[in-house]
């Protein structure tokens, strides 16, 4: 699969302009990337076109050549910003993937509004940031970057230095965040979409046991771990949401 710019267009919504790109016919499934990515990530996951489904792949709010004039980011909101986006293209139920990032974004989406999900991929999620989570976040600064990664972000994120440098703040600001990621159980209970949790079991991030967390709570789960993955390896299944 080969994502370009000729599909893509840009959506204002929520105050900000969201830029994604549509490829394919049939079941509408949104791809949601990881933090500091773009939607074109994505690329490197499917080398083609999945068949029998229409592909919705937008950059997140404040990510790739999307806006975020707002001082920071929640996932609350990237779940907002993913609906209106929905309500824009007349999509009332979908079925989604999320890497990282993209995942906590669906657990709201999933818990929010229930019914819009029909099933859906978590990679990487977690219900809420542990301690061993916090204390990598604390380190995340601009400062210290290398050209190397100063040239990736470049390519990907399209509004200067300003909006790469928002986005290094944007993994630091989480270590002080107890409320936007904050499911209990029960309310992890409330989720009805069929949901497949892929997880590494050497994420430095998220201990497995967060994954495991989630598959007892939600109430129709599948879970698949990966020796030795971490968060950056872990593996994705193809679901056939069946």
């Amino acid at each position: 699969m080969k994502m370009t710019s000729s599909n893509g267009q840009t959506i204002p919504l929520n105050g900000i302009e969201m830029y994604c790109e549509t490829r394919g016919e049939g079941e509408p499934l949104i791809l949601l990337h990881g933090g500091g990515g773009i939607g074109a990530n994505w690329d490197l996951i499917f080398s083609e076109q999945p068949a029998g489904y229409r592909l919705i792949v937008p950059d997140l709010r404040g990510h790739g050549q999307s806006t975020n004039p707002s001082p920071g980011f929640t996932f609350r909101q990237s779940a907002l910003d993913v609906f209106a986006l929905l309500d824009v293209l007349g999509i009332e139920r979908c079925k989604a993937i999320g890497l990282s990032l993209g995942a906590k974004t669906l657990l709201h989406m999933a818990t929010q509004q229930p019914s819009r999900i029909e099933a859906m991929v978590l990679v990487s999620a977690a219900p809420y940031f542990p301690e061993q989570a916090r204390a990598i976040m604390r380190q995340f600064s601009s400062e210290d970057r290398s050209e190397a990664e100063w040239q990736q972000m470049r390519q990907w994120h399209k509004h200067g230095d300003d909006q790469i440098r928002a986005l290094w703040r944007m993994g630091n600001a989480f270590k002080d965040n107890y409320s936007d990621m904050n499911f209990t159980p029960p309310y992890l209970a409330t989720i009805s979409a069929h949901t497949l949790i892929v997880h590494g079991d050497r994420d430095p991030l998220y201990p497995v046991n967060l994954a495991m967390e989630m598959y007892e709570a939600i109430l129709a789960p599948i879970y698949g771990s990966f020796p030795t993955a971490g968060m950056d390896q872990s593996s994705v299944i193809w679901p056939s949401f069946s």
